[in-house]
């Protein structure tokens, strides 16, 4: 088939960094027009590059593999970017630091062993969270660097102090949940999108 465009690869991108959803999760996700969307995947649907998941869509897998492929030539002028590299890195090394916050988070320590944290102890999950904003406070000019830089990226740092703003307001899913847009899940998406526009692989 002839190349849509860059919407295509938009979509089919999007819906590779949200595993399974709806064509209006990805336009949210992407900073597309709705219906651009919709018809971008109903497209990918009808060549069989998207295929069903309940009431969800996910990338079938050759079209993982074509999309892949792609990147190089849909990223290349980022690539490019000294300023996107070096944010890139500098992303890397505060990733660290959330993913240790996010152990502390999911575990405790109780004389001597950890367990998984049952959230009993609200003063506990209470200093977490302050941490999370001291975190949050930290990163800001690095995620407002990301929307300058790409400026459809600017969903994740408006997602991620929304999902802030609820856990501090006392809703703790929001802190790692995976069934909601919590600062985890944000977080976790915007790393893979970065591996990804850059063509780095991910560390673990």
């Amino acid at each position: 088939m002839r190349d849509p465009g860059p919407n295509w690869h938009l979509a089919l991108h999007g819906l590779a960094i949200l595993r399974t959803a709806t064509p209006a999760d990805v336009a949210r996700r992407m900073a597309m027009d709705p219906a651009e969307a919709e018809a971008m995947l109903a497209l990918a649907a009808a060549h069989g590059r998207v295929v069903s998941a309940g009431d969800r869509l996910m990338l079938a897998p050759l079209a993982r593999m074509a999309l892949a492929a792609d990147y190089s030539r849909t990223c290349a002028a980022l690539r490019a970017d000294p300023a996107f590299a070096e944010a890139v890195n500098r992303f890397e090394v505060v990733n660290r630091d959330l993913k240790a916050l996010m152990t502390d988070w999911q575990t405790r320590t109780v004389a001597g062993v950890t367990l998984a944290n049952d959230h009993a102890d609200t003063a506990h999950d209470q200093r977490i969270i302050d941490r999370l904003g001291r975190f949050h406070d930290r990163v800001t000019p690095l995620l407002d660097q990301f929307a300058v830089l790409l400026p459809r990226l600017g969903v994740y740092r408006d997602g991620l102090l929304a999902a802030l703003e609820r856990a501090e307001d006392g809703d703790m899913a929001f802190v790692s949940d995976v069934g909601c847009e919590s600062y985890h899940t944000l977080w976790f998406d915007l790393h893979e999108e970065l591996l990804r526009l850059s063509g780095t692989e991910r560390v673990e």
